[in-house]
């Protein structure tokens, strides 16, 4: 079977997020080997939440991130763990409706604490932070340092820090990842086949790992901003593409205070305020992302024209707000929402799950496994799409558990079940939706297949020991 079974070739391997509070500094541990079985849970449900009581405490800072009540709540009081209550989110979203984005800011800090942060960009988003400041409540506030900014924006980072006397916490890409695709594809392969591989390596897998740590997170997004993909866009949601610290779909809430505010009125409030702005925007830049895909637009450009002009318009997604895509739209485009294709109109589809720990299976490679009825050793396999929101949500938790079971006796691969193979592993493999995770014992012919949809490296892990 070895000649029908290819690994994949790249590593992947952990990255610290730079922890900071709103004006005080935090102790904590690294999001990796943070347990959420340390602290009380809620229920793995849409909609559900725990209420936390933000902290006066001023514990010192290290140069790593968990969530701040795992450090600072060693044994939390019975009453606590009591206070789970359901949140009907599409209902409070229309209650926010005509809300202003202080009031959205205040009430999202109040339900969360701790365990919602501010997702900061270097651009006119600085205006979450203001309104956070003017609520007087604790924040935070992270970002992601893809490598590539501009030396306007990393100058402009260490403004606001110290404007409103915080400290960001930033989220580095893997560096092992990094290397990888630009030894493989250089420096610029997006011009050429699409900005969501680079995208994924420096800005989505980070944030995922960031996210890991929150039950929330808060976003400059409007509807303005892009009207092919951000004009339906509530004032908050359950996330449909990134987990929390809980685990599993419905385990993160996101926040868009500014979701119904025009660009002029975010701008009118900088000004009115004075709060200080990346000097890139006195440039003919409006929307800022990394140095080689942002430029200037001209007068009467729709802003989202400055960020990766070569591509179509429809799609002007880094795969941080992926939910946003409709799923007609992203199969139109190339099958995961990139907007590149190759010359002969056929979809380019990064792969995803690449590990060296990781087997690829072939059709065939998959076919022999479920045939052995007396296999030398029990394996776990994803049945995925690369494409799949749900199946680019898990790949860290799933890469991760192919780095903890490497050396024992339990082999993780992966297998592509859509297109021509999907029919075949809706019958054969019990494929019922992307991401399927099947475990294939080693004295019995049937595989298991996973019945829970949190997808959190602990849960998955559990299920494996539970088998083997």
């Amino acid at each position: 079977m070895a000649s029908l079974i290819s690994s994949s070739s790249t590593a992947i391997s952990g990255s610290n997020f730079a922890r900071s509070g709103a004006s005080y500094e935090l102790k904590v541990s690294q999001i990796g080997s943070f347990r959420v079985s340390d602290r009380p849970r809620a229920h793995n449900l849409s909609h559900r939440r725990l209420s936390v009581k933000a902290l006066n405490a001023e514990p010192k800072r290290s140069d790593s991130v968990a969530p701040l009540a795992a450090t600072a709540i060693a044994a939390p009081p019975a009453e606590l763990e009591e206070k789970i209550e359901v949140e009907d989110y599409d209902q409070l979203a229309k209650e926010l409706e005509n809300a202003s984005p202080l009031e959205i800011m205040d009430k999202a800090l109040e339900k969360f604490g701790n365990d919602i942060a501010i997702a900061f960009s270097g651009a006119e988003d600085v205006a979450l932070i203001e309104y956070a400041h003017l609520t007087g409540r604790p924040f935070r506030v992270f970002s992601l340092d893809t490598g590539r900014l501009n030396p306007e924006t990393y100058q402009f980072f260490d403004k606001v820090e110290k404007h409103y006397g915080i400290r960001i916490e930033y989220m580095f890409p893997d560096a092992v990842e990094v290397q990888a695709l630009v030894r493989n594809k250089g420096l610029y392969s997006f011009y050429e086949d699409g900005h969501q591989e680079c995208c994924r390596v420096r800005k989505v897998r980070p944030l995922r790992r960031a996210l890991k740590g929150l039950r929330a997170w808060i976003t400059g997004q409007r509807k303005d901003q892009s009207p092919g993909t951000r004009s339906e866009i509530p004032i908050v949601q359950v996330d449909p593409v990134f987990e929390g610290m809980d685990g599993g779909i419905g385990s993160l809430v996101k926040w868009n205070p500014a979701a119904n505010v025009d660009g002029k009125d975010i701008w009118n409030f900088l000004r009115a305020m004075n709060i200080p702005v990346n000097s890139l925007h006195l440039q003919g830049y409006v929307s800022i992302g990394c140095e080689p895909c942002t430029r200037p637009v001209l007068p009467g450009q729709h802003e989202r024209e400055g960020r990766w002009w070569w591509e179509d318009a429809k799609a002007k997604e880094c795969g941080l707000h992926k939910g946003n895509l409709k799923l007609d739209d992203a199969a139109q485009l190339n099958g995961n929402g990139n907007g590149a294709a190759k010359a002969n109109g056929t979809a380019t589809i990064p792969d995803i799950f690449n590990s060296q720990n990781l087997v690829t299976l072939s059709r065939t490679g998959i076919e022999n496994l479920a045939k052995l009825e007396e296999r030398k050793e029990p394996w776990i396999v994803v049945l995925y799409a690369p494409w799949c929101q749900f199946c680019q949500a898990m790949e860290g938790s799933y890469v991760e558990l192919a780095e903890k079971l490497a050396g024992s006796g339990v082999k993780v691969g992966k297998f592509r079940a859509d297109g021509e193979h999907k029919e075949f592993a809706k019958q054969e493999l019990q494929l019922g939706s992307f991401p399927t995770v099947l475990f294939f014992p080693k004295h019995s012919s049937r595989p298991i297949k996973y019945p829970s949809e949190k997808r959190d490296v602990d849960s998955l892990m559990a299920f494996v020991n539970a088998l083997r």
